[in-house]
């Protein structure tokens, strides 16, 4: 959505490639699952109740973003690109922000988190492989905001719709519910916590 990576000294920028197998489930699954594995790899260093992941892959410390995910594929190779506020959180308009030492996970630095990250990425990855996409939603969900939480949606397109969490599809589609109890699948787009 040309959106550029913002931050500074300190913080997290990696990128991990993952290169697909025949019978693998569907690749933009993959954003779950490395949304799964960045929020287990946080945790190792911050309460679990503090964070949430916010379609897809963003995680939230309450109403402010403190790491975010971003695939993309080229052939058979997915580049997940992660970037984890550690040590300080980037101004961005229209955004709160906030970063893991600001919430009290002082002891993390980036070097650790890569190792536990890759860990669990390699963990949920495999997961992913043996146990399928339903497994890597529940998970998510587990992680994942409340039902019912309203968002807001901002299409590829530039549409905006407005409605609540209502779940994810089989192949992890943000569904959102709007106030005509209509539901719309969401397969991309800017999400915000309303």
């Amino acid at each position: 959505m040309g959106r550029r990576w913002q931050g500074g000294a300190g913080n997290l920028y990696a990128s991990a490639l993952l290169r697909l197998k025949q019978g693998d489930p569907p690749a933009s699954t993959l954003a779950l699952v490395a949304g799964v594995a960045l929020h287990k790899a946080l945790c190792e260093y911050i309460t679990t109740s503090m964070l949430r992941i916010k379609w897809p892959n963003d995680i939230m410390a309450g109403p402010a973003k403190v790491s975010g995910l971003l695939l993309e594929r080229v052939d058979d190779a997915i580049i997940i690109g992660v970037g984890v506020n550690i040590t300080h959180a980037p101004a961005v308009e229209g955004r709160k922000t906030t970063s893991l030492h600001d919430i009290g996970a002082d002891q993390c630095d980036a070097t650790m988190l890569l190792h536990v990250l890759r860990r669990h990425l390699l963990t949920e990855r495999a997961d992913w492989r043996e146990r399928g996409v339903a497994h890597s939603i529940k998970l998510w969900l587990e992680r994942a905001h409340a039902p019912g939480t309203a968002l807001s949606v901002i299409a590829p397109d530039g549409e905006k719709l407005e409605g609540c969490f209502h779940g994810l599809t089989e192949d992890g589609a943000l569904i959102l519910r709007n106030v005509q109890n209509k539901d719309h699948i969401i397969h991309a787009g800017d999400v915000f916590l309303i």
